[in-house]
């Protein structure tokens, strides 16, 4: 039986709230760096290229990322995340004004998505210790719903305020908000879910505690399915934002701020997912949720290059981040729910890294796709493709309507 309400736990409350400016914050930035690489390029491919660093940089840190939430106190991780990103994208607007520099762009990104990896691991580590097991999947969804709420307005804030002063203006408030949520996060009190006989948390980091996340990822059956094919979904949909951001600002001749409210509707997606998702889960099952997502995202992907109506883009954007949103809720609660505390950072990170190997790749190789080939060919082969990952999704253990049952199968 569930009891009490989520918004009456204080440190819920206090983490939900810091956070969701952060993301509001974030969602600028979403914006703006792709607006400033465009008005200092005018090149798809250089976009492309952050992108493809960016991933990289996740990928690296993803090696190691789990190990240190699962060692360190997880508050005091986000805080210094917070504290290190507000002052990487400070420098940016800081640099700006005295002159220009794209290359800069090159150092701080990647710097700042491997702090952000580490940020989501041990956030994604942290939930279960604010909240009961049974709250989980609606602890996400609601975290989910007022970041996507925040990210609806930041997008259109961040196009009017590129439009007025410059996207190194709105990337300031990106810094702001990294400020705050460390403040924030000071106040918030992780409660430790560690039983008595659990094994120790080992000192030092190695590799090898990659492959203890791995390991436990291929031994139950839908997470070794999930990370297989989003090996292949993250290759298709990394470098996504970046033709949105070229088509409707470049090849459509739109201004930043018909871009930013292009983004802030698709955000609302996400919105629309988390209201949705718990009630799917429990009606039809994780594998109909899951694999029905991505049919989804690959149908709205196909059909963005082929029309030159802006309200369409969005609509089919806003459709692709609902699906993107309905199955990452699933993933991650699946993930939280059958891991055990003191290996659910290890586990967390080796997903990501392991499923985001061929982000970078593809993201460049969609956006050199749609320099060369065009929007319209690039998303219908992307999406088409996403379709069929999804068909092999049902010929897989992601199938099953309630896999937070299955064993993990003996080593």
């Amino acid at each position: 039986m569930v009891s009490g309400s989520l918004w009456r736990d204080r440190d819920f409350t206090l983490f939900w709230l810091v956070q969701t400016l952060s993301v509001a914050g974030d969602s600028f930035s979403y914006v703006a760096i792709p607006l400033l690489v465009l008005r200092g390029t005018g090149s798809v491919s250089h976009m492309g290229l952050l992108t493809g660093l960016a991933g990289v940089a996740t990928i690296l840190t993803g090696v190691f990322a789990g190990a240190l939430a699962d060692r360190i106190d997880r508050r005091v991780l986000l805080i210094v995340c917070d504290v290190f990103r507000a002052a990487l994208y400070a420098l940016i607007p800081i640099v700006w004004l005295f002159s220009p520099q794209i290359w800069l762009l090159y150092a701080i990104v990647p710097l700042g998505a491997a702090f952000a990896m580490i940020f989501r691991v041990t956030y994604v580590a942290a939930l279960p210790n604010l909240v009961n097991p049974e709250r989980i999947t609606e602890a996400n969804a609601r975290l989910s719903a007022t970041y996507a709420a925040a990210a609806v307005g930041g997008p259109v804030l961040a196009g009017i305020l590129s439009a007025l002063y410059g996207p190194t203006a709105a990337i300031a408030v990106d810094a702001v908000t990294f400020t705050v949520s460390a403040i924030g996060l000071c106040f918030v009190r992780l409660r430790v879910r560690q039983p008595a006989g659990e094994p120790r948390r080992p000192d030092g980091l190695s590799w090898r505690d990659l492959v203890v996340g791995v390991r436990f990822l291929w031994r139950h059956p839908v997470l070794r399915a999930l990370t297989m094919l989003l090996w292949f979904l993250t290759f298709l949909t990394l470098g996504l934002t970046d033709i949105i951001v070229f088509y409707v600002g470049h090849e459509l001749r739109q201004s930043d701020t018909t871009v930013g409210y292009v983004l802030a509707t698709a955000a609302a997606g996400t919105i629309v997912a988390a209201f949705v998702v718990a009630p799917a889960r429990r009606s039809w099952g994780f594998g109909a949720c899951w694999i029905g997502s991505y049919a989804l995202c690959g149908v709205a992907i196909a059909g963005i290059g082929m029309t030159r109506s802006v309200p369409v883009i969005a609509l089919l954007a806003t459709t692709f981040v609902f699906g993107i949103g309905v199955a990452g809720i699933c993933s991650m609660s699946l993930r939280q729910e059958v891991t055990p505390d003191h290996l659910l950072g290890r586990v967390t990170s080796s997903f990501w890294t392991v499923h985001s190997a061929l982000g970078p790749v593809g993201a460049a190789v969609l956006t050199a796709s749609a320099a060369n080939y065009g929007v319209p060919a690039t998303t219908l082969f992307a999406g088409v493709a996403c379709l069929l990952v999804a068909v092999v999704g049902t010929l897989t253990p992601i199938r099953q309507a309630r896999p937070e049952r299955l064993a993990v199968e003996a080593p």
